[in-house]
């Protein structure tokens, strides 16, 4: 498929949604819409395999179980094993189509029970709550189970036929699903910024994880064990450093999220872009909190460690910082976050886990450089440590769900450098109507310089830790690269002189048009 024909069928799909949600808010209709479109998924991978598991003996597979009573338990226990999960016949997308398109009365209960089942009896777990936020029984959809089965049927056979045209392979519903949840994004106004991180976003911080820690300029690694997200979203940052590592790059990814619904996208994205359930953990709960046993290890040698870490979390989010959090094991070297912004928390919870050999990289607002108090202290202490690598200032209106300006901290444990590079890009991007947009070529310098650690006038500097101390530990990037622009320095006595020509000329010309208004017979300029 090419990628006209991807975003052909984002838009497709992104016109039947916006059509049909009729009244519902965006973020309600986003939950069913994403489900269907993991359900059509989901079925026909399933009987994709089923298809080579069964070969010339292949019929609908309604047909053949209902052919076959005896042989169905053997034929699941193999469809389990090869893609850990099974789907009974009236619960594949094809029945549930069909069911659409006849208008029949037994879609949204055909629909709630086989959310049910592949929730519960799929196989181990696999799915466990995956559709809870989905309420087939909502006034939303209507006030009537007839109502609600109605619109189910518009929405379902709709979304059939916007498809049938297009591939079904696993990358392209993957893409369409990145699509559809970008566009809902951008119609969720502040709510975006619960789940999703804008793509031009999601591959600068990529780009810069996959590089060589040690040596940026080798390029990138050719594998990493560990990757993690503790504010994951719906995903997309950690499937943007897979595709820029390809689909064997990355041992195992892995992410948390507090928002049970959101959670729950991340899952189906990650399985939608083809990553299996044992190549991707994603657990629902507070990183804050470390809500996560397998990240409550405090010994640093058994710990969980990460070649590469990439975040968006909420910005200056307020939290309550406790005394048993003082002595956590994130934080106690550090001190504690204020009370009114965590950005400091949520950094110091993923350098935690970060590998000797390992790169963060995090969004954060601006203040995080230059706010006092218990900021300036655990700023200080990882730059005294030498821990803070890049600095990167970014454009204002980048985000959907905000028009402040971010900027982006690179950290790393065991840094080559002993200077901080300093790049201010806030004034490199292309303005936009809603949105201000970075391009590639935008992206592209921002990494290069990252990569090669230039410099450049007006937009990248490497300050030695001399000069940032002198600064009280103080990160404001334009105390150390500035866009302003000079202004030109005037040399009098050239600008004298140049007035002395002119004067010469205009006394010249006065008199030579004298010379005219004479011979006609008027009166000369005085």
């Amino acid at each position: 498929m090419t990628e006209q024909d991807q975003k052909q069928l984002g838009a497709t799909l992104w016109r039947i949604a916006d059509d049909l949600r009729g009244a519902m808010n965006a973020d309600d209709f986003r939950d069913y819409m994403l489900s269907f479109l993991f359900l059509r998924y989901l079925s026909d991978n399933y009987e994709a395999a089923a298809q080579k598991e069964l070969g010339s003996d292949y019929r609908p597979l309604i047909e053949w179980y209902r052919d076959h009573p005896n042989d169905t338990a053997q034929f699941e226990k193999q469809m389990n094993r090869k893609l850990h999960y099974v789907i009974a016949p009236d619960y594949l997308w094809g029945n549930i189509a069909h069911l659409a398109r006849t208008h029949s009365a037994d879609l949204l209960s055909t629909l709630q029970k086989g959310f049910k089942y592949i929730e519960e009896d799929s196989f181990e777990g696999t799915f466990s709550g995956l559709f809870s936020e989905i309420n087939l029984a909502s006034e939303k959809l209507g006030k009537t189970q007839t109502e609600r089965n109605k619109l189910l049927c518009t929405v379902v056979g709709k979304l059939d036929e916007g498809m049938t045209k297009f591939s079904t392979r696993v990358d392209v519903l993957g893409d369409a699903y990145e699509y559809l949840i970008g566009q809902f994004a951008a119609g969720s106004g502040k709510k975006a910024g619960e789940f999703y991180t804008p793509q031009q976003m999601s591959t600068i911080l990529s780009r810069l994880v996959v590089l060589d820690a040690q040596d940026p300029t080798t390029g990138a690694r050719a594998k990493l064990n560990k990757v993690l997200d503790f504010a994951c979203g719906s995903g997309s940052l950690l499937l943007n450093v897979r595709q820029q590592l390809g689909e064997h790059g990355i041992g195992k990814i892995y992410g948390q999220e507090k928002n049970i619904t959101t959670y729950n996208l991340a899952r189906m994205n990650m399985l939608l872009h083809g990553v299996k359930d044992s190549e991707f953990a994603i657990f629902h709960g507070d990183s804050l909190l470390n809500q996560w046993d397998e990240f409550g290890e405090p010994n640093p040698a058994k710990k969980l460690k990460f070649e590469a870490i990439v975040a968006n979390p909420p910005f200056s989010l307020k939290w309550e910082p406790t005394d048993a959090l003082a002595d956590d094991f994130r934080f106690k070297d550090y001190g504690l976050a204020p009370k009114s912004a965590a950005d400091f928390a949520f950094l110091l919870h993923g350098f935690h886990y970060l590998a000797d050999d390992g790169t963060m990289a995090i969004i954060l607002p601006h203040g995080v450089l230059f706010r006092g108090g218990a900021e300036a202290r655990i700023r200080t202490k990882l730059l005294k440590d030498g821990h803070i690598d890049t600095v990167i200032g970014l454009p204002a209106n980048l985000f959907y769900s905000t028009g402040i300006p971010v900027c982006i901290l690179v950290l790393k444990r065991c840094k080559k450098s002993d200077d901080v590079l300093f790049i201010n890009a806030a004034e490199h991007f292309e303005k936009g109507k809603r949105q201000n947009k970075l391009l590639p070529e935008h992206i592209d310098k921002i990494v290069a310089t990252y990569q090669y650690r230039q410099e450049e006038p007006r937009y990248a500097r490497r300050v030695t830790m001399a000069e940032i101390e002198a600064n009280d530990f103080n990160l404001n990037i334009s105390r150390y690269v500035s866009t302003a622009v000079a202004e030109e320095s005037i040399d009098l006595a050239v600008v004298h002189e140049r007035l002395s020509e002119v004067e010469l000329q205009i006394m010249h010309a006065k008199k030579r048009h004298n010379g005219f208004l004479r011979e006609l017979g008027l009166p000369e300029l005085l």
